[in-house]
């Protein structure tokens, strides 16, 4: 399991690419192989595969590997973040296969890559620095009653909300109902990030506030973080207080 991190070829980490250069096969989205292309070995065999074939691709990369191949499965920022590890580490344990570092047992080792969410936030400036919490729009696999329980009671416990898949052709109207259920406990004044397309032709970010989001302006390529009752935009940067100044006083005042 490899992770590509969020900042194109720049951004594969060295332990990522000597992961890749020994693999003879490399399993992903067509979007993630081409990533991973300039650090593959010239005789290594590509297996691309789309969107709903994750458990399909898992299984067929667990068999390669315990016919002794060594093989890699590709992910875009963090292999273990909404990404490839957890489903190679459910089929695996659906099948029952033998993990370990012993004779006939397989070996699987997770490769971390940065997430999408320090990227987009780097790109924002620091909403970060305080408690945050991760949810997905997608309702594809999780039930949106519950998407929708999990952004109520962040909103109240005044996370910071760093929202995934906010968006996509086939799903049009989450984004739209998440910022609805946001601001029964958010004020409209609340800054939101959005950071598009990390590390790819086109990237870019912009500030707005939790009233004034316009859902149509995120797609699957954008990442949406909304701040908490602290968070401020100062010159362009998007910042949440750790509480240093609060609790040690200003520089001033030395």
């Amino acid at each position: 399991m490899v992770g590509l991190g969020s900042r194109g070829e720049t951004g594969v980490t060295p332990e990522a690419q000597e992961a890749l250069g020994r693999a003879r096969t490399v399993y992903g989205y067509k979007l993630y192989l081409d990533q991973a292309l300039p650090f593959v070995s010239k005789e290594a065999e590509l297996s691309p595969s789309g969107m709903t074939a994750e458990t399909l691709r898992a299984k067929e990369a667990l068999s390669q590997a315990m016919s002794g191949r060594v093989c890699a499965m590709v992910s875009g920022g963090d292999a273990g973040v909404y990404a490839m590890a957890g489903v190679v580490f459910e089929v695996a344990a659906e099948l029952a296969l033998p993990l370990g570092t012993g004779d006939g047992e397989l070996k699987i080792t997770v490769v971390p890559g940065t997430p999408a969410l320090c990227a987009g936030a780097a790109a924002l400036g620091a909403p970060l620095t305080h408690d945050f919490c991760c949810v997905s729009l997608s309702d594809r696999l999780t039930e949106w009653s519950l998407i929708e329980k999990r952004l109520e009671n962040a909103s109240l416990a005044d996370f910071v909300i760093v929202i995934y898949n906010p968006k996509s052709r086939g799903r049009d109207w989450q984004l739209g109902a998440a910022k609805d259920i946001l601001l029964k406990n958010l004020s409209p004044a609340t800054p939101v990030g959005l950071a598009f397309r990390c590390g790819r032709e086109g990237e870019g970010s912009r500030i707005v506030t939790l009233g004034t989001l316009n859902p149509d302006d995120a797609d699957m390529q954008t990442l949406v973080i909304v701040g908490n009752s602290t968070t401020f935009v100062y010159r362009g940067a998007m910042i949440t207080p750790r509480g240093y100044i609060r609790k040690y006083g200003s520089p001033d005042a030395a």
